[in-house]
Parts: C-alpha cells; sequence; structure tokens
C-alpha cells in the first residue's frame, strides 16, 4: 500500500508542476461577463477649450479654429457684442449630441394639413428675394500683383490665393465691411486684417507689413488698409482668404475677371 501511495502522489505532484511551467490560460470573456473591460476614451481638454489671451477676439478665435463666429458664440452662450476677458475659456470644438427622447410613431397626416404645408408662402418667398438681393456683396481685387499660389480644398495650407509683390505696395479692402480683427496674434498669418462684410462673409489679408486700420473701423470697397509685406513669411506676399460660415471658398469664384 505504501509503494501504491507514493507512487499515486508523485503522479499529482507531477501534474502540478506541468501545469505551473505550462503557458497561462485566459477565460474568453463574454459580453455578459462581469470581468468585461470597455473601452475608456480619453478626451483631452486643450482639444476642445480654447484660453482667451491678450488681443483675441470672437473673430479670430473662430478664424484661427475653422467656424463660423456665431457658432462659437452659440456653444459658449456669448451674445452681441461678443466681449472676452483674457483667461476665459471657450469651447471650440462641438459638444456632444443630447441624446433625445424616442419621436412618437408617425401617423398618418391629414389631408386638410399636407395642403397647407405644401402651398408657397408668397410673403416669405419676397423677404428672403429682398434679403438675397440687400445682402448682395461687389468684391475687388485686394493687390494688384500675379497670384503665386492658387486656393485648394484639399491641402490645409491653402485655404486662400497668395499674391506676389513688393514691400509698401498697397493692400485694399475687396469689399466694403468692418475690421474685426487687426494684429498679428494669430500663428501663420503674420499682420493681419480680417473684414466682416455681413452675417455671411469674412475676409482676410496677412503678412502685411504695415496695418492702416484698427478693430471697429468701417471701410469701403477698394479703401487701402494696408501695405504689402513678409511678416512670418519667407518673402514678400498678401494671403488673402474669403469664408463663408466660417469655412474657406476658393476667392477666384467671388473676384471679377482680371482683364488681359
Amino acid at each position: 500500500m505504501t509503494i501504491i501511495l507514493r507512487t499515486v502522489l508523485l503522479f499529482l505532484i507531477s501534474i502540478v508542476l506541468v501545469s505551473c511551467g505550462g503557458k497561462a490560460t485566459v477565460a474568453p470573456v463574454t459580453s455578459r461577463g462581469a470581468d468585461y473591460a470597455r473601452p475608456v476614451i480619453v478626451v483631452s481638454e486643450r482639444s476642445v477649450y480654447y484660453t482667451v489671451e491678450q488681443g483675441d477676439t470672437l473673430y479670430s478665435i473662430a478664424w484661427i479654429h475653422g467656424h463660423d463666429y456665431k457658432t462659437i458664440a452659440k456653444w459658449n452662450a456669448i451674445g452681441s457684442p461678443y466681449r472676452l476677458y483674457v483667461g476665459q475659456k471657450l469651447r471650440v470644438k462641438q459638444p456632444p449630441q443630447k441624446i433625445t427622447k424616442a419621436e412618437k410613431p408617425v401617423t398618418q397626416p391629414d389631408k386638410n394639413q399636407v395642403k397647407k404645408a405644401n402651398k408657397p408662402r408668397k410673403t416669405a418667398a419676397k423677404q428672403n428675394k429682398k434679403a438675397n438681393t440687400s445682402a448682395k456683396l461687389v468684391w475687388h481685387w485686394p493687390v494688384k500683383g500675379k497670384i503665386i499660389q492658387a486656393y485648394s480644398s484639399r491641402q490645409p495650407g491653402k485655404k486662400g490665393i497668395v499674391f506676389g509683390g513688393k514691400s509698401g505696395q498697397s493692400v485694399y479692402a475687396a469689399t466694403k465691411g468692418k475690421v474685426v480683427y487687426s494684429g498679428s496674434g494669430l500663428v501663420g498669418y503674420g499682420k493681419l486684417i480680417i473684414i466682416k462684410h455681413n452675417e455671411k462673409f469674412l475676409s482676410a489679408y496677412g503678412h502685411n507689413k504695415t496695418l492702416l486700420v484698427n478693430e471697429g473701423d468701417r471701410v469701403k470697397a477698394g479703401q487701402r488698409i494696408a501695405e504689402m509685406g513678409q511678416s512670418s513669411a519667407d518673402r514678400v506676399m498678401l494671403h488673402f482668404e474669403i469664408r463663408r460660415d466660417g469655412r474657406p471658398v476658393n476667392p477666384l469664384l467671388y473676384l471679377p475677371k482680371q482683364k488681359s
């Protein structure tokens, strides 16, 4: 019996040693398991919020982050005249969408309601036509010079067009509006002027040598607003942009055709 017990004991010990020396196995985790590890999404606060610095305006902040100034104002509950203070934190990325309650099942609409909904509203059409007419802008070339870089919607560094020229050459307002930024606080633009033309359109003039207008100034189409230079650029140039609802558009779609 002693020999048998020893044999059994040695056999059990060998099994334990083999299981300890082998590779560890992991039980499959199911969606119902209590130990299921969910992925954690970490959102950087710096990528969502911007801290206002000296010289910033709502327009310049919206410009550099590629949004319409009205959108930034809405996200941060800021009303006109859009005053900011140094150290203020502004949301510059879209907040997460709220989860809404499930909609009620759609019932068959009443025939009379359908007729009323499809009936054209003459008053609204006239108002829209009048608004479009009054909001029409007449664009002019911002500088007399050759285009040395074209606009591209696919390349981030080509949001506008670039003109070559001479130092001190006159830069003109492309159309009438109000100066909403005049300074050198936006990285990559040098001495910059941003003009608000209406609720949809803004234009920008970068890399100037001298700025001749200040924030709040009203300018006319073709008015001299700056002198061409090369601030933060490797050569004398004018970087010109037009943005509609905060989005860069091709300026050549709005500027008049040049005479050959």
